[in-house]
């Protein structure tokens, strides 16, 4: 039996006309922009299809137009018959994992994650924190030297596992820089500045994740129909009220991708489609392991692709 998982990118994947070809002459699938529009109160619509890019980039749009886009194209796939076994989502892409089983509706989540944005903009100023991707060093190693200059006075923490080789570290602009340092004299290849708006996934989150708690507890959460891998544990979850508490922890906790991928694996999952703009979690997918299958759905032709292969393979 094939199984299915959709997975969904988080910032950074977004793009300028993120979604467009597929929205057009298409009433439904346009429906989620227009719903994202009124919930919010203004045209996220106009800035993902029309940008500038300096404006979709900034935090509190990107988090809406990419759970708006990725909802839409996980809808399409539903619809058409491919129904997925798991979803999980990087970061952010967690939300539109979560719309997709069943657990937050799309006009809920798209406003939560729209204030997400704002809690984590307001967090930390610009400028104070930082993120690297550290490149060809152990996790053990790496939590070494971050633990090291944690001590020293600036934050610096694991923030993303995304796969075999790579690693983000959150902090402090100082802090990551001088964790950086460190992992290079440790034996990491490289270490590579990220262009991001603040640190994520790091304790300097910790006061959006008490304004993410206070928000969420006005949202009903329903019981997952498809389980959920979670960033936090990298294990399936159904459960609203554990799914709640693991959405606050996650603003202060490590990503663990590569563990969430492995557990799909191990449950079953042969069949990875990314639903959304971009190819970066298909990408990490290979990179963990070569055996599966990925597909990448951004525009008619990728998704007529997936229906058309998995159709045959599901009927077949």
């Amino acid at each position: 039996m094939t199984k299915i998982a959709f997975i969904f990118p988080g910032q950074g994947s977004q793009s300028v006309g993120m979604g467009k070809q597929l929205i057009e002459n298409d009433d439904k699938s346009n429906r989620f922009y227009q719903q994202a529009d009124q919930v919010l109160g203004f045209s996220i619509s106009d800035i993902m299809l029309n940008g500038p890019a300096e404006e979709l980039t900034k935090t509190y749009h990107a988090q809406p137009a990419l759970l708006t886009t990725s909802s839409m194209i996980s809808s399409k796939l539903i619809e058409a018959g491919i129904t997925p076994h798991y979803t999980a989502g990087h970061s952010l892409g967690e939300y539109s994992a979560l719309v997709a089983s069943g657990v937050i509706r799309f006009e809920e989540a798209v406003l939560l994650v729209h204030q997400r944005g704002l809690f984590m903009n307001e967090a930390v100023p610009a400028g104070v924190g930082a993120m690297a991707a550290i490149l060809g060093l152990e996790r053990a190693a790496l939590t070494a030297v971050t633990d090291a200059v944690t001590n020293t006075g600036e934050t610096v923490q694991v923030a993303n596992l995304n796969c075999p080789g790579q690693i983000v570290i959150s902090g402090t602009a100082a802090g990551v820089q001088e964790a950086s340092i460190q992992a290079k004299e440790a034996g990491a290849k490289r270490a590579i500045p990220l262009v991001v708006s603040g640190p994520f996934h790091s304790e300097l989150m910790r006061p959006a994740a008490h304004k993410l708690d206070e928000a969420i507890t006005s949202i009903d959460l329903q019981e997952a129909k498809i389980p959920v891998i979670s960033n936090v544990t990298a294990g399936p979850v159904t459960e609203s009220s554990v799914i709640k508490n693991l959405l606050v922890e996650q603003l202060y906790s490590p990503v663990r991708w590569e563990e969430s991928v492995q557990k799909m694996i191990e449950l079953g999952v042969t069949v990875f489609i990314e639903c959304g703009p971009g190819k970066v979690l298909s990408g990490l997918v290979k990179k963990i392991d070569r055996s599966v299958t990925t597909y990448c759905v951004f525009d008619e032709e990728s998704l007529q692709q997936v229906i058309s292969d998995l159709g045959e393979r599901l009927n077949g």
